[in-house]
Protein backbone atom coordinates (compact mmCIF):
# COMPACT_ATOMS: atom_id res chain seq x y z
CA UNK A 1 0.00 0.00 0.00
CA UNK A 2 1.49 3.34 -1.03
CA UNK A 3 1.68 6.40 1.21
CA UNK A 4 -1.36 8.06 -0.37
CA UNK A 5 -3.49 4.97 0.19
CA UNK A 6 -2.30 4.60 3.77
CA UNK A 7 -3.14 8.23 4.48
CA UNK A 8 -6.69 7.73 3.13
CA UNK A 9 -7.16 4.56 5.22
CA UNK A 10 -5.95 6.32 8.35
CA UNK A 11 -8.18 9.31 7.66
CA UNK A 12 -11.22 7.10 7.09
CA UNK A 13 -10.56 5.15 10.28
CA UNK A 14 -10.36 8.37 12.27
CA UNK A 15 -13.56 9.73 10.72
CA UNK A 16 -15.49 6.52 11.37
CA UNK A 17 -14.25 6.46 14.96
CA UNK A 18 -15.39 10.07 15.33
CA UNK A 19 -18.91 8.97 14.40
CA UNK A 20 -18.88 5.85 16.54
CA UNK A 21 -18.22 3.35 13.76
CA UNK A 22 -15.28 0.96 14.12
CA UNK A 23 -13.06 0.99 11.05
CA UNK A 24 -11.71 -2.52 11.67
CA UNK A 25 -15.15 -4.19 11.60
CA UNK A 26 -17.49 -1.39 10.57
CA UNK A 27 -21.00 -1.57 11.94
CA UNK A 28 -22.43 -0.52 8.63
CA UNK A 29 -26.21 -0.40 9.21
CA UNK A 30 -28.48 1.85 11.27
CA UNK A 31 -31.55 -0.12 12.37
CA UNK A 32 -34.06 0.65 15.12
CA UNK A 33 -31.86 3.35 16.63
CA UNK A 34 -28.62 1.37 16.72
CA UNK A 35 -25.61 0.26 14.69
CA UNK A 36 -25.83 -3.29 13.38
CA UNK A 37 -23.17 -5.33 11.59
CA UNK A 38 -23.94 -6.95 8.27
CA UNK A 39 -24.23 -10.71 8.04
CA UNK A 40 -23.54 -11.50 4.40
CA UNK A 41 -20.58 -11.61 2.04
CA UNK A 42 -17.65 -9.23 2.35
CA UNK A 43 -17.84 -6.02 0.28
CA UNK A 44 -14.54 -4.22 -0.32
CA UNK A 45 -14.42 -0.47 -0.80
CA UNK A 46 -11.75 0.85 -3.16
CA UNK A 47 -10.05 4.23 -2.91
CA UNK A 48 -10.98 6.08 -6.15
CA UNK A 49 -7.72 8.05 -5.98
CA UNK A 50 -5.33 5.10 -5.85
CA UNK A 51 -7.35 2.05 -6.88
CA UNK A 52 -6.33 0.29 -3.65
CA UNK A 53 -8.45 -1.05 -0.79
CA UNK A 54 -9.95 1.35 1.75
CA UNK A 55 -11.77 -1.16 3.98
CA UNK A 56 -14.32 -3.96 3.90
CA UNK A 57 -17.73 -4.53 5.44
CA UNK A 58 -20.44 -7.19 5.22
CA UNK A 59 -23.55 -7.23 3.09
CA UNK A 60 -26.69 -6.74 5.20
CA UNK A 61 -28.91 -9.33 3.53
CA UNK A 62 -32.59 -10.22 3.86
CA UNK A 63 -32.55 -10.77 7.64
CA UNK A 64 -31.51 -7.20 8.33
CA UNK A 65 -34.04 -5.88 5.84
CA UNK A 66 -36.67 -7.72 7.88
CA UNK A 67 -35.43 -6.08 11.09
CA UNK A 68 -35.32 -2.68 9.47
CA UNK A 69 -38.82 -3.00 7.99
CA UNK A 70 -40.32 -3.99 11.33
CA UNK A 71 -38.49 -1.16 13.10
CA UNK A 72 -39.79 1.28 10.49
CA UNK A 73 -43.32 -0.01 10.94
CA UNK A 74 -43.17 0.71 14.67
CA UNK A 75 -41.37 4.02 14.21
CA UNK A 76 -43.95 5.26 11.70
CA UNK A 77 -46.82 4.60 14.09
CA UNK A 78 -45.02 6.47 16.86
CA UNK A 79 -44.29 9.34 14.46
CA UNK A 80 -47.94 9.67 13.42
CA UNK A 81 -49.10 9.77 17.02
CA UNK A 82 -47.44 13.19 17.25
CA UNK A 83 -49.22 16.30 16.04
CA UNK A 84 -48.13 17.74 12.71
CA UNK A 85 -46.63 20.76 14.46
CA UNK A 86 -44.65 18.53 16.79
CA UNK A 87 -43.30 16.54 13.86
CA UNK A 88 -42.09 19.79 12.32
CA UNK A 89 -40.41 20.81 15.56
CA UNK A 90 -38.74 17.40 15.82
CA UNK A 91 -37.39 17.69 12.28
CA UNK A 92 -35.95 21.13 13.05
CA UNK A 93 -34.47 19.84 16.32
CA UNK A 94 -32.88 16.87 14.56
CA UNK A 95 -30.63 19.24 12.62
CA UNK A 96 -28.82 20.07 15.86
CA UNK A 97 -27.27 16.62 15.57
CA UNK A 98 -25.26 17.84 12.58
CA UNK A 99 -23.79 20.82 14.40
CA UNK A 100 -20.06 20.49 14.89
CA UNK A 101 -19.88 17.52 12.50
CA UNK A 102 -20.16 19.36 9.19
CA UNK A 103 -16.46 19.22 8.28
CA UNK A 104 -16.10 15.57 9.31
CA UNK A 105 -19.16 14.65 7.22
CA UNK A 106 -17.68 16.44 4.21
CA UNK A 107 -14.35 14.65 4.64
CA UNK A 108 -16.04 11.26 5.00
CA UNK A 109 -17.92 11.82 1.76
CA UNK A 110 -14.80 13.09 -0.01
CA UNK A 111 -12.67 10.07 0.94
CA UNK A 112 -15.20 7.39 0.02
CA UNK A 113 -16.84 9.03 -3.01
CA UNK A 114 -13.66 10.67 -4.33
CA UNK A 115 -15.33 14.07 -4.62
CA UNK A 116 -13.49 17.38 -4.11
CA UNK A 117 -13.79 18.52 -0.51
CA UNK A 118 -15.24 21.88 -1.57
CA UNK A 119 -18.16 20.08 -3.26
CA UNK A 120 -18.77 17.88 -0.23
CA UNK A 121 -18.95 20.89 2.08
CA UNK A 122 -21.67 22.34 -0.12
CA UNK A 123 -23.58 19.06 0.04
CA UNK A 124 -23.55 19.06 3.84
CA UNK A 125 -25.24 22.44 3.63
CA UNK A 126 -27.88 20.90 1.35
CA UNK A 127 -28.74 18.34 4.03
CA UNK A 128 -29.66 21.17 6.39
CA UNK A 129 -31.54 23.04 3.67
CA UNK A 130 -33.71 20.04 2.83
CA UNK A 131 -34.71 19.27 6.41
CA UNK A 132 -35.43 22.93 7.17
CA UNK A 133 -37.66 23.23 4.11
CA UNK A 134 -39.68 20.08 4.68
CA UNK A 135 -39.95 20.59 8.43
CA UNK A 136 -41.94 23.69 7.57
CA UNK A 137 -44.37 21.61 5.51
CA UNK A 138 -45.33 19.23 8.33
CA UNK A 139 -48.25 21.34 9.58
CA UNK A 140 -49.18 22.85 6.20
CA UNK A 141 -50.38 19.78 4.32
CA UNK A 142 -53.95 20.95 4.08
CA UNK A 143 -56.74 18.89 2.66
CA UNK A 144 -59.73 20.26 0.77
CA UNK A 145 -63.51 20.12 0.79
CA UNK A 146 -65.19 19.01 -2.44
CA UNK A 147 -68.64 20.58 -3.15
CA UNK A 148 -70.24 17.27 -4.13
CA UNK A 149 -73.85 17.42 -5.43
CA UNK A 150 -75.28 15.44 -2.51
CA UNK A 151 -76.01 15.97 1.15
CA UNK A 152 -72.54 14.73 2.08
CA UNK A 153 -69.57 16.57 3.44
CA UNK A 154 -66.71 15.28 1.30
CA UNK A 155 -63.17 16.12 2.30
CA UNK A 156 -59.77 14.93 1.10
CA UNK A 157 -56.78 14.16 3.31
CA UNK A 158 -53.21 13.43 2.24
CA UNK A 159 -52.13 10.38 4.20
CA UNK A 160 -48.68 8.72 4.30
CA UNK A 161 -47.93 5.41 2.61
CA UNK A 162 -46.43 4.01 5.82
CA UNK A 163 -42.97 2.56 5.18
CA UNK A 164 -41.09 3.68 2.08
CA UNK A 165 -38.11 1.90 0.53
CA UNK A 166 -35.43 4.15 -0.95
CA UNK A 167 -32.31 3.29 -2.94
CA UNK A 168 -29.71 6.00 -3.57
CA UNK A 169 -26.64 6.18 -5.87
CA UNK A 170 -22.88 6.45 -5.40
CA UNK A 171 -22.37 9.78 -7.17
CA UNK A 172 -23.98 11.95 -4.45
CA UNK A 173 -24.88 9.65 -1.53
CA UNK A 174 -25.16 12.29 1.20
CA UNK A 175 -27.11 14.73 -0.96
CA UNK A 176 -29.60 12.15 -2.26
CA UNK A 177 -30.00 10.61 1.19
CA UNK A 178 -31.30 13.89 2.61
CA UNK A 179 -33.13 14.70 -0.65
CA UNK A 180 -35.31 11.62 -0.15
CA UNK A 181 -35.47 11.29 3.63
CA UNK A 182 -36.77 14.79 4.36
CA UNK A 183 -40.00 14.75 2.30
CA UNK A 184 -40.72 11.14 3.21
CA UNK A 185 -40.77 11.73 6.95
CA UNK A 186 -42.36 15.18 6.62
CA UNK A 187 -45.27 13.41 4.90
CA UNK A 188 -45.52 11.00 7.85
CA UNK A 189 -43.67 7.95 6.55
CA UNK A 190 -40.84 5.89 7.97
CA UNK A 191 -37.95 4.89 5.71
CA UNK A 192 -35.70 1.95 4.95
CA UNK A 193 -32.94 3.33 2.74
CA UNK A 194 -30.23 1.39 0.93
CA UNK A 195 -27.32 3.48 -0.33
CA UNK A 196 -25.03 2.22 -3.07
CA UNK A 197 -22.73 -0.49 -1.75
CA UNK A 198 -19.84 1.69 -2.99
CA UNK A 199 -20.65 4.64 -0.71
CA UNK A 200 -22.30 3.28 2.43
CA UNK A 201 -21.24 5.35 5.40
CA UNK A 202 -22.39 8.95 5.03
CA UNK A 203 -26.05 7.85 5.01
CA UNK A 204 -25.54 5.82 8.19
CA UNK A 205 -23.91 8.78 9.89
CA UNK A 206 -26.65 11.22 8.84
CA UNK A 207 -29.37 8.86 10.12
CA UNK A 208 -27.51 8.36 13.39
CA UNK A 209 -27.02 12.09 13.98
CA UNK A 210 -30.59 13.04 13.04
CA UNK A 211 -32.38 10.27 14.89
CA UNK A 212 -30.35 10.76 18.05
CA UNK A 213 -31.40 14.41 18.10
CA UNK A 214 -35.16 14.23 18.13
CA UNK A 215 -36.61 11.71 15.69
CA UNK A 216 -38.27 8.49 16.93
CA UNK A 217 -36.21 5.33 17.00
CA UNK A 218 -36.82 3.31 13.86
CA UNK A 219 -38.12 6.20 11.78
CA UNK A 220 -34.97 6.13 9.61
CA UNK A 221 -33.19 2.86 8.87
CA UNK A 222 -30.10 2.56 6.66
CA UNK A 223 -29.25 -0.90 5.35
CA UNK A 224 -26.11 -1.41 3.27
CA UNK A 225 -25.43 -4.14 0.79
CA UNK A 226 -25.56 -5.41 -2.77
CA UNK A 227 -28.49 -4.87 -5.09
CA UNK A 228 -28.92 -8.56 -5.81
CA UNK A 229 -29.27 -9.42 -2.11
CA UNK A 230 -30.11 -6.51 0.17
CA UNK A 231 -31.71 -4.43 -2.59
CA UNK A 232 -33.86 -7.31 -3.80
CA UNK A 233 -34.99 -8.07 -0.24
CA UNK A 234 -35.95 -4.42 0.20
CA UNK A 235 -38.01 -4.13 -2.99
CA UNK A 236 -39.78 -7.44 -2.27
CA UNK A 237 -40.60 -6.83 1.40
CA UNK A 238 -44.37 -6.72 2.06
CA UNK A 239 -44.09 -3.85 4.56
CA UNK A 240 -42.66 -1.52 1.92
CA UNK A 241 -45.55 0.46 0.40
CA UNK A 242 -43.64 2.62 -2.08
CA UNK A 243 -40.25 2.45 -3.80
CA UNK A 244 -38.04 5.43 -4.61
CA UNK A 245 -34.92 4.91 -6.69
CA UNK A 246 -32.16 7.20 -7.95
CA UNK A 247 -29.75 5.60 -10.40
CA UNK A 248 -29.40 4.14 -13.87
CA UNK A 249 -32.28 3.35 -16.26
CA UNK A 250 -31.27 -0.32 -16.28
CA UNK A 251 -31.60 -0.62 -12.51
CA UNK A 252 -34.67 1.60 -12.52
CA UNK A 253 -36.52 -0.84 -14.75
CA UNK A 254 -35.74 -3.65 -12.31
CA UNK A 255 -37.03 -1.58 -9.38
CA UNK A 256 -40.23 -0.68 -11.22
CA UNK A 257 -40.79 -4.32 -12.19
CA UNK A 258 -40.28 -5.45 -8.60
CA UNK A 259 -42.82 -2.90 -7.41
CA UNK A 260 -45.28 -3.79 -10.16
CA UNK A 261 -45.27 -7.45 -9.12
CA UNK A 262 -46.55 -6.33 -5.70
CA UNK A 263 -48.66 -3.44 -7.09
CA UNK A 264 -46.42 -1.00 -5.24
CA UNK A 265 -45.90 2.42 -6.90
CA UNK A 266 -42.45 3.83 -7.52
CA UNK A 267 -40.64 7.08 -8.20
CA UNK A 268 -37.63 6.79 -10.50
CA UNK A 269 -35.01 9.49 -10.95
CA UNK A 270 -32.77 8.03 -13.63
CA UNK A 271 -30.11 9.13 -16.07
CA UNK A 272 -29.87 12.00 -18.47
CA UNK A 273 -28.35 13.07 -21.76
CA UNK A 274 -29.11 16.73 -21.30
CA UNK A 275 -28.86 19.19 -24.17
CA UNK A 276 -27.14 22.53 -23.54
CA UNK A 277 -28.15 24.78 -26.46
CA UNK A 278 -26.05 27.83 -27.39
CA UNK A 279 -27.41 30.28 -29.96
CA UNK A 280 -25.10 32.70 -31.79
CA UNK A 281 -26.56 35.71 -29.99
CA UNK A 282 -25.75 34.32 -26.52
CA UNK A 283 -23.19 35.92 -24.25
CA UNK A 284 -20.56 33.40 -25.27
CA UNK A 285 -18.22 33.91 -22.32
CA UNK A 286 -21.07 33.06 -19.97
CA UNK A 287 -22.21 30.17 -22.15
CA UNK A 288 -18.71 28.65 -22.18
CA UNK A 289 -18.43 28.99 -18.39
CA UNK A 290 -21.87 27.44 -18.02
CA UNK A 291 -21.00 24.57 -20.34
CA UNK A 292 -17.90 23.80 -18.26
CA UNK A 293 -19.84 23.70 -15.01
CA UNK A 294 -22.61 21.70 -16.62
CA UNK A 295 -20.40 18.75 -17.56
CA UNK A 296 -17.13 18.84 -15.63
CA UNK A 297 -18.43 19.49 -12.11
CA UNK A 298 -18.40 16.23 -10.11
CA UNK A 299 -16.28 14.75 -12.95
CA UNK A 300 -19.44 14.53 -15.02
CA UNK A 301 -20.99 12.07 -12.57
CA UNK A 302 -24.29 13.89 -12.40
CA UNK A 303 -27.66 12.90 -13.81
CA UNK A 304 -28.26 16.48 -15.02
CA UNK A 305 -24.80 16.89 -16.58
CA UNK A 306 -24.96 18.95 -19.76
CA UNK A 307 -23.23 16.25 -21.77
CA UNK A 308 -24.48 17.40 -25.19
CA UNK A 309 -23.46 20.92 -26.21
CA UNK A 310 -25.52 22.02 -29.22
CA UNK A 311 -24.04 25.15 -30.83
CA UNK A 312 -25.32 27.32 -33.66
CA UNK A 313 -23.05 26.62 -36.61
CA UNK A 314 -21.83 30.20 -37.11
CA UNK A 315 -20.15 30.21 -33.68
CA UNK A 316 -19.40 26.49 -33.39
CA UNK A 317 -15.63 26.69 -33.91
CA UNK A 318 -15.31 29.74 -31.66
CA UNK A 319 -17.23 28.16 -28.78
CA UNK A 320 -15.55 24.75 -28.97
CA UNK A 321 -12.08 26.28 -29.15
CA UNK A 322 -12.78 28.44 -26.09
CA UNK A 323 -14.25 25.47 -24.27
CA UNK A 324 -11.28 23.19 -24.98
CA UNK A 325 -8.88 25.84 -23.70
CA UNK A 326 -10.98 26.41 -20.61
CA UNK A 327 -11.23 22.66 -19.93
CA UNK A 328 -7.45 22.40 -19.94
CA UNK A 329 -7.31 24.95 -17.12
CA UNK A 330 -9.55 22.97 -14.78
CA UNK A 331 -7.65 21.87 -11.70
CA UNK A 332 -7.89 18.07 -11.59
CA UNK A 333 -6.38 16.72 -8.40
CA UNK A 334 -6.74 14.93 -5.11
CA UNK A 335 -10.20 15.27 -3.52
CA UNK A 336 -8.59 16.52 -0.30
CA UNK A 337 -6.84 19.40 -2.09
CA UNK A 338 -8.67 22.69 -1.56
CA UNK A 339 -7.73 23.78 -5.08
CA UNK A 340 -9.16 20.72 -6.84
CA UNK A 341 -12.18 21.39 -9.00
CA UNK A 342 -12.43 17.83 -10.28
CA UNK A 343 -11.41 14.49 -8.81
CA UNK A 344 -11.46 10.90 -10.06
CA UNK A 345 -14.41 8.82 -11.15
CA UNK A 346 -15.79 6.92 -8.19
CA UNK A 347 -15.12 3.35 -9.26
CA UNK A 348 -13.26 1.15 -11.73
CA UNK A 349 -16.39 -0.05 -13.53
CA UNK A 350 -17.40 3.51 -14.36
CA UNK A 351 -13.84 4.42 -15.36
CA UNK A 352 -13.72 1.50 -17.79
CA UNK A 353 -17.15 2.34 -19.18
CA UNK A 354 -16.22 5.99 -19.82
CA UNK A 355 -12.91 4.99 -21.39
CA UNK A 356 -14.64 2.47 -23.64
CA UNK A 357 -17.24 5.01 -24.80
CA UNK A 358 -14.55 7.58 -25.67
CA UNK A 359 -12.60 4.99 -27.65
CA UNK A 360 -15.73 3.82 -29.47
CA UNK A 361 -16.64 7.41 -30.37
CA UNK A 362 -13.17 8.07 -31.80
CA UNK A 363 -13.32 4.83 -33.76
CA UNK A 364 -16.69 5.95 -35.17
CA UNK A 365 -15.22 9.27 -36.37
CA UNK A 366 -15.35 11.65 -33.42
CA UNK A 367 -12.35 13.92 -32.90
CA UNK A 368 -10.78 14.75 -29.54
CA UNK A 369 -10.23 18.48 -28.97
CA UNK A 370 -8.84 17.93 -25.50
CA UNK A 371 -8.66 15.26 -22.80
CA UNK A 372 -9.41 11.56 -23.26
CA UNK A 373 -6.34 10.68 -21.20
CA UNK A 374 -4.92 10.74 -17.69
CA UNK A 375 -4.56 14.30 -16.36
CA UNK A 376 -1.05 15.67 -15.97
CA UNK A 377 0.41 16.79 -12.66
CA UNK A 378 -1.09 14.11 -10.42
CA UNK A 379 1.05 12.45 -7.73
CA UNK A 380 2.63 9.20 -8.89
CA UNK A 381 0.68 7.27 -6.24
CA UNK A 382 -2.65 8.53 -7.66
CA UNK A 383 -3.15 5.62 -10.03
CA UNK A 384 -6.91 5.60 -9.58
CA UNK A 385 -9.79 6.50 -11.86
CA UNK A 386 -8.81 9.90 -13.26
CA UNK A 387 -9.83 11.11 -16.72
CA UNK A 388 -8.99 14.61 -17.96
CA UNK A 389 -11.88 16.88 -18.99
CA UNK A 390 -12.71 15.74 -22.51
CA UNK A 391 -14.29 17.57 -25.46
CA UNK A 392 -15.30 15.67 -28.61
CA UNK A 393 -16.40 17.14 -31.94
CA UNK A 394 -17.37 15.61 -35.30
CA UNK A 395 -19.97 13.62 -33.39
CA UNK A 396 -23.10 12.49 -35.24
CA UNK A 397 -26.50 11.95 -33.57
CA UNK A 398 -26.48 8.23 -34.30
CA UNK A 399 -23.28 7.54 -32.33
CA UNK A 400 -23.56 5.73 -29.00
CA UNK A 401 -21.91 8.64 -27.23
CA UNK A 402 -24.63 10.99 -28.53
CA UNK A 403 -27.44 8.75 -27.34
CA UNK A 404 -26.29 7.04 -24.13
CA UNK A 405 -25.32 8.52 -20.79
CA UNK A 406 -21.55 8.57 -20.27
CA UNK A 407 -21.56 9.67 -16.61
CA UNK A 408 -18.05 11.03 -16.83
CA UNK A 409 -16.21 14.26 -17.78
CA UNK A 410 -16.95 13.92 -21.49
CA UNK A 411 -18.65 16.65 -23.52
CA UNK A 412 -19.79 16.12 -27.09
CA UNK A 413 -20.40 19.18 -29.27
CA UNK A 414 -22.71 19.20 -32.30
CA UNK A 415 -23.74 22.04 -34.62
CA UNK A 416 -27.23 23.16 -35.64
CA UNK A 417 -28.40 25.66 -38.24
CA UNK A 418 -31.65 27.05 -36.88
CA UNK A 419 -34.11 26.91 -34.00
CA UNK A 420 -35.98 23.92 -35.39
CA UNK A 421 -32.73 22.02 -35.81
CA UNK A 422 -31.70 22.77 -32.25
CA UNK A 423 -34.99 21.45 -30.87
CA UNK A 424 -34.83 18.33 -33.03
CA UNK A 425 -31.28 17.54 -31.88
CA UNK A 426 -32.11 18.26 -28.24
CA UNK A 427 -35.08 15.90 -28.21
CA UNK A 428 -33.32 13.16 -30.17
CA UNK A 429 -32.69 10.82 -27.23
CA UNK A 430 -34.79 8.62 -24.97
CA UNK A 431 -33.76 10.74 -21.99
CA UNK A 432 -35.56 13.85 -20.76
CA UNK A 433 -34.14 15.02 -17.45
CA UNK A 434 -32.76 18.51 -18.07
CA UNK A 435 -31.65 21.03 -20.67
CA UNK A 436 -30.61 24.63 -21.14
CA UNK A 437 -30.92 27.47 -23.62
CA UNK A 438 -28.40 30.30 -24.01
CA UNK A 439 -29.71 33.31 -25.94
CA UNK A 440 -30.30 37.03 -25.49
CA UNK A 441 -33.52 36.72 -27.49
CA UNK A 442 -36.00 36.33 -24.64
CA UNK A 443 -38.88 35.21 -26.81
CA UNK A 444 -36.80 32.54 -28.52
CA UNK A 445 -35.36 31.32 -25.23
CA UNK A 446 -38.85 30.76 -23.85
CA UNK A 447 -40.06 29.22 -27.11
CA UNK A 448 -37.25 26.70 -27.22
CA UNK A 449 -37.48 25.92 -23.50
CA UNK A 450 -41.17 25.14 -23.97
CA UNK A 451 -40.38 22.68 -26.77
CA UNK A 452 -37.74 20.72 -24.86
CA UNK A 453 -38.92 17.41 -23.46
CA UNK A 454 -37.09 17.81 -20.17
CA UNK A 455 -38.20 17.98 -16.58
CA UNK A 456 -35.93 20.95 -15.81
CA UNK A 457 -34.89 23.65 -18.25
CA UNK A 458 -32.53 26.54 -17.56
CA UNK A 459 -32.29 29.76 -19.55
CA UNK A 460 -28.86 31.43 -19.53
CA UNK A 461 -27.89 29.26 -16.59
CA UNK A 462 -27.21 25.63 -15.66
CA UNK A 463 -27.61 23.42 -12.55
CA UNK A 464 -29.63 25.94 -10.55
CA UNK A 465 -31.47 23.44 -8.32
CA UNK A 466 -33.48 24.15 -5.17
CA UNK A 467 -35.31 21.94 -2.74
CA UNK A 468 -38.31 24.24 -3.32
CA UNK A 469 -38.69 23.30 -7.00
CA UNK A 470 -39.84 19.95 -8.44
CA UNK A 471 -37.20 17.76 -10.07
CA UNK A 472 -37.59 14.74 -12.32
CA UNK A 473 -37.73 13.66 -15.94
CA UNK A 474 -39.45 12.06 -18.91
CA UNK A 475 -38.76 8.84 -20.78
CA UNK A 476 -35.63 6.97 -19.75
CA UNK A 477 -34.99 9.68 -17.17
CA UNK A 478 -37.78 8.21 -15.07
CA UNK A 479 -41.08 9.38 -13.62
CA UNK A 480 -42.36 11.08 -10.50
CA UNK A 481 -40.82 14.12 -8.87
CA UNK A 482 -38.44 14.92 -6.04
CA UNK A 483 -38.34 18.17 -4.05
CA UNK A 484 -40.86 20.97 -3.76
CA UNK A 485 -44.51 20.36 -2.98
CA UNK A 486 -44.64 17.84 -5.83
CA UNK A 487 -41.91 15.82 -4.12
CA UNK A 488 -43.81 15.88 -0.85
CA UNK A 489 -47.00 14.70 -2.55
CA UNK A 490 -45.14 11.68 -3.94
CA UNK A 491 -45.06 10.41 -0.36
CA UNK A 492 -48.79 10.74 0.32
CA UNK A 493 -52.01 9.17 -0.92
CA UNK A 494 -55.22 11.23 -1.30
CA UNK A 495 -57.96 9.84 0.91
CA UNK A 496 -61.55 10.89 0.19
CA UNK A 497 -63.89 10.91 3.20
CA UNK A 498 -67.69 11.16 2.82
CA UNK A 499 -69.87 12.21 5.78
CA UNK A 500 -73.63 12.07 5.46
CA UNK A 501 -75.21 15.27 6.82
CA UNK A 502 -78.90 14.71 5.89
CA UNK A 503 -81.39 14.29 8.79
CA UNK A 504 -82.34 10.94 7.34
CA UNK A 505 -79.60 9.17 5.44
CA UNK A 506 -80.44 7.79 2.01
CA UNK A 507 -78.29 4.89 0.90
CA UNK A 508 -78.27 4.33 -2.84
CA UNK A 509 -78.27 0.82 -4.27
CA UNK A 510 -75.27 0.87 -6.60
CA UNK A 511 -73.55 4.08 -7.66
CA UNK A 512 -76.57 6.32 -7.21
CA UNK A 513 -76.63 10.03 -6.48
CA UNK A 514 -77.07 9.47 -2.77
CA UNK A 515 -79.15 12.65 -2.45
CA UNK A 516 -81.04 12.63 0.84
Amino acid sequence: MNALSQHACDQLAKLLENFGLAAETPLSNWIDGGLVAGEGEVITLINPVTGETLLSYRDAGAALIERAAQAAWQGQHEWMELTASERGRRMHAALRGLEGHEEALAQLESVVAGKPIRDCRAEVGKVREMFEYYAGWCDKQHGEVIPVPTSHLNYVRHVPYGVVGQITPWNAPMFTCAWQLAPAIAAGNAVVLKPSELTPFSSVVIAKLLENSGLPKGLINIVNGLGKTTGAALTDHPVISKLVFVGSPQSGRMIAEAGARRLVPSVLELGGKSANIVFADAKLDEAVAGAQAAIFAAAGQSCVAGSRLLIERSVFDDVTTRLARAAEQIEVGLPSDEASRMGPLQNRRQFEQVTRMIEAAVAAGARVLTGAKRPVGLPEEAQGYFIAPTVLVDVTPDMEIAQQEVFGPVLIAMAFDDEAGAIQLANDTRFGLAGAVWSQDVARAHRVAGRLRAGTVWINSYKAISVMSPFGGFGDSGFGRSSGLDGLREYTVPQSVWVETAPEASVAFGYGSGVG
